[in-house]
């Protein structure tokens, strides 16, 4: 291979490099904005029982995140706060803050397919993990993302299907740290919400689980609207329950 071929190779594979991670900087700036509020409504179907949850989330950037479940009943009140990288959970039943440590981030969320770490957007895409575009199908491009070496992450790889006409995911595959898939989200009924697109049906599944899924529905949201930072203290954990 002479020199001018290795230069054009060279080059070329910087600009799709520059290319994979403008598209997941959009994708990231257009899910969460400069700040976003959602009411969600939460269904989680287990060998044919389900079960409805409903909650309250509020985002400041990639490092703040407050969350509170108003149904069911049993339920009501249970706050979440995440703040950097770490979190806590206030339970109003026994009146006690929890902090939860990293190595819980992978377990289950109030027994739903999400996990503690996709509840708070603990991990942050841009900052955690080197993007390579592997596909494309006419706007649909498919990226792959690895982490970056000594991120604090939970997953292995994720490949990201994702439409250039609103960067929104159709699908997003994650993986173990052995390479092995473990679970899928897929996105549908895309809307547009200010200057902003999002998926306003999510659906969680485990790759090796069938008949066990969890549905998100959005049912409100609110972009760049005055969020009070009130929302991310400790304090907010039981100020705000109630």
């Amino acid at each position: 291979m002479n020199k001018v071929v290795v230069v054009i190779f060279i080059f070329m594979a910087h600009l799709i490099g520059d290319e994979a991670h403008e598209i997941i900087k959009k994708l990231d700036e257009n899910f969460r904005g400069k700040n976003i509020y959602m009411k969600l409504n939460m269904k989680i179907v287990s060998m044919g029982h389900e079960r409805v949850m409903k909650m309250q989330s509020y985002s400041q950037g990639t490092k703040k995140s407050f969350v509170k479940i108003i149904y069911p009943p049993k339920d009501e009140g249970i706050t979440f706060l995440s703040l950097d990288r770490e979190m806590w959970q206030y339970v109003p039943k026994i009146e006690r803050i929890i902090k939860i440590p990293p190595s819980m981030m992978l377990q289950k969320w109030m027994g739903s397919d999400i996990t503690n770490d996709d509840m708070v957007k603990q991990s942050s895409i841009v900052e955690d993990y080197e993007p390579k575009i592997i596909k494309r199908e006419g706007s649909v491009v498919t990226i792959e993302l690895t982490p970056k070496e000594n991120a604090p992450v939970v997953w292995g790889k994720i490949t990201l299907n994702i439409d250039t006409t609103t960067y929104t995911s159709h699908k997003d595959i994650f993986y173990d740290e052995e390479g092995k898939e473990v679970r899928y989200f897929i996105y549908k009924d895309v809307k547009k919400v200010g200057n902003y697109y999002i998926p306003t049906y999510w659906r969680v599944q485990s790759s090796d689980t069938e008949g066990r899924y969890t549905e998100i529905i959005l049912e409100e949201v609110e972009y760049d609207t005055k969020i009070s930072e009130e929302y991310f203290t400790k304090s907010a954990l039981k100020r705000f329950s109630k």
